[in-house]
């Protein structure tokens, strides 16, 4: 994916995420931290900028490593979300992941944005990339389903919410 990013259509796009977006993505994330707490292990941990910095600088080595291709959307030049590929070379597969800001939900960009990236994976040749989301969490199940990808299963007691644990559901896209 090209630096300039990808239009998403109406005023977004999705960009590779580097340094100039950590302030942001650490502001975005403290702003949502309720609802990603319902999702997402990480966010039960505390997070500074310096660890959101350490985490970024992570991913744009494992960019550079073409084992991941982690973006940022944006609505003119704010951060509003965040999608990510996981790439296994090695395995020909991938995992997409994707949160936005709850402001930002239900006008199809998370879709577009997933969809970029599911075309990324197709690209570089991936045979298969999956979702995993929590068997409750219908948004993402549905967005999952959208976008083509098959239910393959249900992994029970599989993620870890703060002091609690829930399944996830399991969805494939075979090329």
């Amino acid at each position: 994916m090209a630096a300039s990013g990808r239009d998403l259509g109406d005023g977004y796009t999705l960009t590779l995420r580097d340094l100039t977006t950590v302030d942001a993505v650490h502001e975005l994330v403290q702003a949502n931290l309720d609802r990603l707490r319902t999702a997402e292990p990480w966010a039960w941990a505390p997070t500074s900028r310096d660890d959101m910095l350490r985490y970024t600088e992570q991913l744009l080595g494992q960019y550079a490593m073409d084992r991941a291709v982690p973006c940022v959307i944006r609505s003119a030049e704010r951060v509003v979300g965040v999608a990510s590929l996981a790439v296994d070379p090695y395995l020909g597969q991938a995992s997409l992941g994707y949160w936005i800001d709850a402001d930002f939900e239900g006008r199809g960009i998370v879709r577009r944005a997933a969809s970029v990236l599911v075309g990324v994976a197709r690209e570089r040749r991936a045979a298969r990339v999956e979702i995993r989301t929590g068997v409750d969490n219908v948004r993402s199940r549905a967005l999952a389903e959208r976008l083509g990808f098959v239910h393959e299963g249900t992994l029970r007691s599989a993620l870890p919410l703060g002091p609690r644990r829930i399944d996830v559901a399991v969805y494939g896209l075979v090329f």
